[in-house]
C-alpha cells in the first residue's frame, strides 16, 4: 500500500480515507455532544465521504478494509463523548473483581451511605449520572465478562479500561467483516455489501467510539448464522447463545427458526444454494428442539455464576423499565402517548407498555407461520423486520440499537436501516438543554423520512415486494 505506484492508482479513496480520519478525529477528541451544529455538520460530512467511499470504490475490497481497522483506531485513546453508559462498563467490572455481584447492588446503595467499593468510585458514580447508578445492571454474562477483564487489566484508569473495551469491540468489527463476507459469498452476493456496516460511521461512532457492545454481539450473531447457513446447526446454536449473553435482542428472532428447521433441510440449504427455497424436508422437529435447548442451556450456564434469589427479580425490573418508564427517540408510541394525554391527561406509558410486547409477539407469530423462512436469505429479512418491528413500537430507541437493523439490511435489498442510522443523529439534540428533553418535531423529521423510505421500500417498490411477501 505504501508503494508508490499503489498510492497513485488508489490516490482519490486514499484521500478520502484522510480526510475522513481527520473529520473522526476531531469528533473523538474535540467535541461535546451539545455543540449540535458541529455534530451535525460532521456526521453529515463523513456520510458524504463514506457513500462515495463505496458507490465509487467497492471493488477495491482489501483497501476498504484497510481503511475500516484504520478510522476505527482514530479513536482507541478517546473518552466517548457521546454516551455516559461506559462508566458504569467500568463499575461493573470492577464490582466484580472485588467479589460483589454486579446483579444485586445498585451504585447508588453505596454512594449514598458513604461507602466506596472499587477505585475511582466516586468518578465513575459522577460520569454515568444518577439515574443509571439508582437501577440494577442489566448487562448479560458476556458483557460481565469483557467489563472483568478491562478491570483486571486496568483496574485504576477509566481510559485504560475504555481502551480495553475498544480494542475487544473492534477485534468483533474485524471478524463480523471477515464472516459477514462469507456469508454474502454463500448468498451469492456481492461481497462490498459489508462495507453498508464496516464503514458506516454511525457503527465506527456508535461501537469503537460509544463503546456500545452492539458490536460484539452483531459478531456472535452472524457467525452464528453462517454456520447455520453450512448446516452446523450444534455448533451456531452456541454461538448463538453467546450473542444473547452479549445482549437480549437476538432473543427475538428465536420465532423465526422455526420454518428453517421444519421445512428445509439445513445441509440442502448450501449444498444447493442456487435452489434456496426451493426444497422442502420432512418436518424435523428434533433439530429444531435441539437448537432451542442447546441455546437455552448455554445461556443458562453463563448466567449460572450470578444466579442469587435476588437475581431474577433485580433483572426483570431492570429489563422491565424499558416497556414501563423510559421514553426515548420514539415514534409510533409517542403518537399513542398523545392520544392518551388527550383522553386522561395523563401520561399512559405504564398501560401502553404492558402492550409492546403482545403487538411484538402477534408480529413475531404472523413473521414465523405466514411468511417463507426456508432459507438463509428469506430468515435474514424476517429478522430485519422483527427487529424493525419491535423498534417502531418500542419506547426507546438509543441510537446504537439499530447497529443490528443495519447488518441484517446488508444481507438484504432494503436500505431504509442505513437511511435511518444517518437521521438518527437528529436524537442528539435532545441534550440540547439540561433536561434533555426532546424536540418532537425533530423526533418527527427523523420518523417521517425513515417511515417515507421504509413504506416506499416495502410497498411501492415493485421488485421488493416479493422479497417481503
Amino acid at each position: 500500500m505504501f508503494n508508490p505506484a499503489v498510492l497513485r492508482l488508489n490516490r482519490s479513496p486514499i484521500l478520502l480515507a484522510l480526510v475522513s480520519a481527520i473529520l473522526y478525529a476531531i469528533f473523538a477528541y474535540d467535541l461535546v455532544r451539545t455543540e449540535y451544529t458541529k455534530l451535525i455538520v460532521l456526521y453529515t460530512l463523513l456520510f458524504v465521504l463514506f457513500y462515495r467511499l463505496i458507490n465509487k470504490h467497492s471493488e477495491n475490497f482489501r483497501l476498504l478494509a484497510i481503511f475500516a481497522i484504520f478510522l476505527r483506531v482514530v479513536f482507541l485513546v478517546a473518552t466517548p463523548n457521546l454516551s455516559q453508559d461506559f462508566y458504569r462498563f467500568i463499575w461493573d467490572g470492577r464490582m466484580i473483581i472485588e467479589g460483589f455481584n454486579p446483579y444485586l447492588f445498585t451504585p447508588e446503595s453505596f454512594i449514598s451511605i458513604g461507602k466506596f467499593p472499587i477505585a475511582q468510585a466516586q468518578e465513575l458514580y459522577q460520569g454515568m449520572g444518577t439515574l443509571n447508578a439508582s437501577h440494577f445492571t442489566n448487562y448479560p454474562p458476556v458483557k460481565q465478562f469483557i467489563f472483568m477483564i478491562a478491570a483486571l487489566f486496568s483496574g485504576k484508569s477509566i481510559l485504560g479500561s475504555a481502551l480495553v473495551f475498544r480494542i475487544f469491540i473492534i477485534v468483533a468489527d474485524i471478524g463480523t467483516l471477515y464472516v459477514g463476507t462469507k456469508l454474502l459469498q454463500r448468498l451469492k452476493m456481492p461481497a462490498h455489501n459489508i462495507f453498508w456496516y464496516i464503514l458506516n460511521p454511525f457503527i465506527i461512532i456508535e461501537l469503537t467510539g460509544s463503546l456500545h457492545f452492539e458490536g460484539i454481539m452483531i459478531f456472535f450473531l452472524i457467525l452464528s448464522l453462517y454456520l447455520l447457513h453450512l448446516g452446523k446447526w450444534k455448533t451456531a446454536a452456541i454461538i448463538f447463545a453467546l450473542s444473547v449473553s452479549v445482549k437480549l435482542i437476538p432473543l427475538l428472532f428465536l420465532p423465526l427458526f422455526f420454518q428453517y428447521f421444519t421445512k428445509n433441510n439445513t445441509a440442502i440449504d448450501i449444498t444447493n444454494s442456487t435452489n434456496q427455497g426451493s426444497t422442502t424436508s420432512p418436518l424435523n422437529f428434533g433439530k429444531l428442539i435441539g437448537f432451542y435447548g442447546i441455546i437455552g442451556i448455554t445461556t443458562l450456564v453463563l448466567f449460572a455464576p450470578f444466579y442469587s434469589s435476588d437475581f431474577i427479580h433485580n433483572y426483570a425490573e431492570t429489563v422491565g423499565l424499558w416497556f414501563s418508564r423510559f421514553e426515548f427517540n420514539a415514534s409510533l408510541y409517542y403518537i399513542a402517548r398523545e392520544i392518551g394525554y388527550t383522553i386522561t391527561g395523563y401520561n399512559e406509558i405504564a398501560i401502553i407498555g404492558k402492550f409492546i410486547p403482545i403487538i411484538t409477539v402477534v408480529s413475531l407469530l404472523m413473521l414465523t407461520f405466514f411468511r417463507k423462512n426456508t432459507s438463509t436469505k428469506q430468515l435474514l429479512v424476517s429478522m430485519l423486520f422483527a427487529a424493525s418491528i419491535y423498534y417502531f413500537i418500542s419506547t426507546t430507541i438509543h441510537p446504537w440499537y439499530l447497529a443490528t437493523l443495519v447488518i441484517l439490511s446488508v444481507f438484504t435489498s432494503f436500505k431504509f436501516p442505513l437511511v435511518w442510522s444517518f437521521m438518527i443523529i437528529l436524537s442528539y439534540l435532545a441534550y440540547l438543554n439540561t433536561q434533555n428533553a426532546e424536540n418532537l418535531w425533530i423526533v418527527g423529521l427523523e420518523y417521517l423520512i425513515v417511515y417515507s423510505v421504509f413504506i416506499w421500500e416495502v410497498f411501492i417498490k415493485k421488485d421488493h415486494q416479493k422479497a417481503v411477501f
